[in-house]
């Protein structure tokens, strides 16, 4: 029997609640055994206008907050699958998604999941006229939480703010939906509108 194929999941990792769900999402719907998992969180580059010195402390401070929070992301993971495989990338980079754009084809991922919000750097790539699934040479997981606990929704949607022409025609939009939660039956009610009251008057006895 020949041997599955390991697949190379990439999540990108974000301090947005959002992303934490998408890959939560991914691990229940996209995971298989013996697929490898990598959390790809890029940190903002630092301007070349401060010290040298001042500098390189706020690279090391920005890569150990990164670090930190791969590592909150693998803890999620491990407590839901705790054999899956995991690598952790943490690198300096821009907002505009060229270098999460390099990486992924560098690690030669089957799928990248990320979480889908209104700063999300996929929207920039779209905004640049850019083919988002060419570039990445791979699947594309945009997830997008629902606005209201409530709110079911059974078709993928964008945020209201993105702009009908980007590009998202080759990406997966999910939209994670949550079961429509009934209103709590109410066994009676002492008159909830008193225009709804019909008045009876009573029969005349017969003589």
């Amino acid at each position: 029997m020949p041997e599955m194929e390991v697949r190379k999941i990439v999540v990108v990792v974000e301090d947005v609640e959002v992303a934490r769900t998408a890959m939560l999402w991914a691990l229940h719907n996209v995971l298989r055994y013996g697929d490898l998992v990598t959390l790809l969180h890029v940190f903002p580059a630092s301007s070349t206008a401060a010290g040298k010195s001042r500098n390189r402390k706020k690279i090391r401070l920005l890569r150990l907050k990164g670090f930190q929070l791969a590592l909150s992301f693998k803890d999620i993971c491990i407590h839901s699958f705790p054999n899956t495989k995991i690598e952790i990338v943490v690198t300096e980079g821009d907002e505009d998604g060229d270098r999460i754009t390099d990486l992924v084809r560098q690690i030669g991922a089957s799928t990248l999941v990320v979480g889908l919000h209104d700063r999300s750097f996929l929207y920039r790539l779209a905004m640049a006229n850019k083919n988002i699934t060419n570039n990445f040479n791979c699947k594309v997981l945009a997830i997008k939480q629902p606005n209201s606990p409530l709110t079911t929704t059974s078709k993928p949607t964008l945020s209201d703010s993105c702009s009908t022409s980007l590009d998202f025609s080759q990406i997966d939009i999910s939209t994670l939906s949550i079961p429509e939660v009934p209103p709590p039956k109410i066994p009676y009610q002492v008159c909830p509108d008193p225009s709804a009251i019909i008045w009876r008057s009573r029969r005349r006895r017969k003589q």
